[in-house]
């Protein structure tokens, strides 16, 4: 004794499935726009650093050579820490940078042996680079 099972339980509706396709749709365009938006948008930044050297040049002073690619128009603030022997920190110097080669003074409290880039910032970019 076989039994039909739309007779039984009663068929989906006919619009059913195309909704739910459509839905899944939507929502995959929605997921894949935010996900190229936000790749862009960190792959982008507006100011980006590194420090290229940095020279002891003597018990309370460092040089650092710092790069900074800035965007036009952009304003930032840049962070730099230097250390001793024991790691500790130092020195510190918040700068505002110009695009290009920045040649910075880090007053130290005692010898220094490392400079760290902390990075910049801008208003829009508020995590460093």
């Amino acid at each position: 004794m076989t039994t039909d099972l739309a007779d039984r339980y009663g068929a989906p509706s006919r619009w059913q499935r195309p909704v739910i396709v459509a839905l899944a749709v939507v929502l995959a365009v929605a997921g894949l726009t935010w996900l190229a938006w936000t790749a862009w948008f960190h792959s982008t930044p507006q100011v980006e650093s590194e420090v290229v050297t940095f020279e002891v040049t003597s018990e309370h002073e460092t040089q650092a050579r710092v790069d900074v690619t800035l965007a036009d128009g952009v304003e930032a603030t840049c962070r730099v820490r230097a250390h001793a022997e024991d790691h500790t920190p130092v020195g510190e110097l918040a700068f505002t940078p110009v695009a290009g080669t920045n040649e910075v003074v880090i007053r130290t409290e005692r010898r220094a042996t490392s400079v760290e880039k902390l990075g910049c910032t801008t208003d829009d970019q508020p995590r460093p680079r």
